[in-house]
């Protein structure tokens, strides 16, 4: 057989012209991701509301039952305030779902725009170690408690904030992996 025969069976057995973008393919893979994004973004919500809240209510709590310690006061309202600012950024978050298109490039700034709200997010619950373990420091500091304690908790907020600099940079390449596909498609 020859090439042009080769290439008229080809041509006939698929009926589709070759180097072409199968949009069905590429909108289907991209409400993947958007599904992908949107999956972490309610984890990451719902975690950190969770997790706040009953740190801040364990604090709270047990510093009534025992000494007051004026900044373990302090830490758990810092604690139920972050959690009802993640829940605000959430409320915010699905009200705003219903002005995106049902389309493919619809689909892709949804997942655009929902990655940058969990880039944010990791971003300020990342600064958000910082006055935790100041207040915390600060409550050992108080009690007068050994500075061994206040010296491996210093350790254990610094690997945090460590350990969340490199959450937040998976956060920031799913973003730029969105971001690029978006501004190929804007440009054809």
């Amino acid at each position: 057989m020859e090439f042009e025969e080769l290439q008229q069976i080809w041509d006939t057995q698929n009926n589709k012209p070759l180097y072409v973008i199968n949009e069905q393919a590429l909108h289907h893979r991209i409400i993947t991701k958007k599904q992908q994004v949107v999956h972490i973004a309610r984890i990451s919500e719902w975690l950190l509301i969770i997790t706040n809240t009953a740190a801040g209510a364990f604090t709270f709590w047990t510093n009534t039952t025992g000494h007051r310690i004026v900044f373990m006061f302090v830490m758990a309202a810092w604690m139920f305030a972050s959690a009802m600012y993640v829940l605000a950024g959430y409320i915010r978050r699905i009200t705003t779902t219903p002005r995106f298109d049902r389309t493919l490039l619809g689909d892709l700034q949804y997942a655009v725009a929902t990655a940058s709200y969990q880039v944010r997010l990791s971003a300020v619950m990342r600064w958000n170690v910082l006055p935790i373990g100041a207040w915390a420091l600060l409550g050992f500091w108080e009690t007068g408690k050994p500075w061994w304690i206040a010296l491996l908790v210093g350790a254990f907020m610094w690997l945090v904030f460590y350990a969340s600099r490199w959450e937040h940079g998976i956060y920031q390449s799913k973003k730029r992996e969105l971001q690029t596909l978006l501004n190929k498609l804007q440009q054809q």
